[in-house]
């Protein structure tokens, strides 16, 4: 066994590592600087967190349980008013529900309400909706008339506006066409006129308001006759021609029907 290193040869090994740059003992043992390291061992991969999904809510289902739930037209607008699936609601400033006479043989169904109609909380009320009431005059009907055989009810697919007036989307109509078909089936008019492509295409489930409209149809278990929107009678004074057309076999329906 080697003895003990004296007090002058440490001296010298401490004085020599000095030199070298060692200013501070670190370890009271030695270290072997090519000694391989000991492999640490791989920390255990902690289990993925896994969102909890909160389960899928149908738009159309929720709506129709409110529709149906509804007893009367007062409900059904309460009903509408507490839907909160439809974005648009968060950018309107009115929910359009309805004008006229509920008990009206006569039910207009529009397609969405614009400007005006979200300032006013009516459908039909601007430059389109005094257009409309001229075109009704004509045949002797009116929004504001008492009498059922003279009275006219209104009613949109939508009841928000949609932003910058855009069409609106399928999923959109798709979710509130329950609230529109408890809407007539609680009105239930004589007679369902659906103005424009979008209310086509929301009771009909059909497009091309040339081709359709004139014809007659059925839906809701109610004679239907697609007309041309005034809006697009503005825009297109050359289709009138077609619409008086529309207007008198409309009136010769309802007189019908007296």
């Amino acid at each position: 066994m080697e003895s003990a290193m004296d007090y002058h040869t440490a001296r010298a090994f401490l004085e020599w590592q000095v030199e070298l740059g060692a200013t501070e003992a670190i370890l009271d043992a030695p270290v072997n600087r090519y000694e391989a390291p000991a492999q640490k061992p791989k920390p255990q991969a902690e289990a993925p967190v896994v969102p909890v999904k909160k389960p899928e809510v149908d738009p159309v289902q929720v709506a129709r349980s409110l529709a149906q739930a509804a007893g009367d037209l007062a409900a059904l607008k309460s009903a509408l008013a507490g839907f909160e699936h439809c974005d648009l609601k968060r950018g309107a400033r009115s929910l359009v529900f309805s004008d006229g006479n509920p008990a009206a043989k006569l039910m207009i169904v529009g397609e969405a309400p614009g400007r005006d109609e979200d300032r006013e909380g009516r459908p039909f009320v601007g430059r389109a909706g005094h257009l409309l009431d001229r075109m009704l005059a004509a045949i002797d009907l009116s929004r504001g008339a008492e009498a059922p055989q003279d009275g006219v009810y209104i009613t949109n697919i939508l009841p928000w506006r949609p932003p910058q007036n855009r069409d609106p989307k399928p999923d959109e109509i798709a979710m509130l066409m329950p609230f529109v078909q408890r809407h007539v089936e609680l009105a239930n008019p004589d007679v369902l006129v659906l103005m424009g492509n979008i209310a086509c295409q929301g009771v009909l489930g059909k497009r091309g308001i040339t081709r359709l409209r004139g014809e007659w149809a059925e839906a809701f278990g109610k004679p239907v006759l697609p007309m041309f929107h005034p809006a697009y009678l503005l825009r297109s004074p050359h289709a009138k021609r077609e619409a008086w057309a529309d207007l008198l076999e409309l009136k010769s329906r309802l007189v019908g029907k007296e």
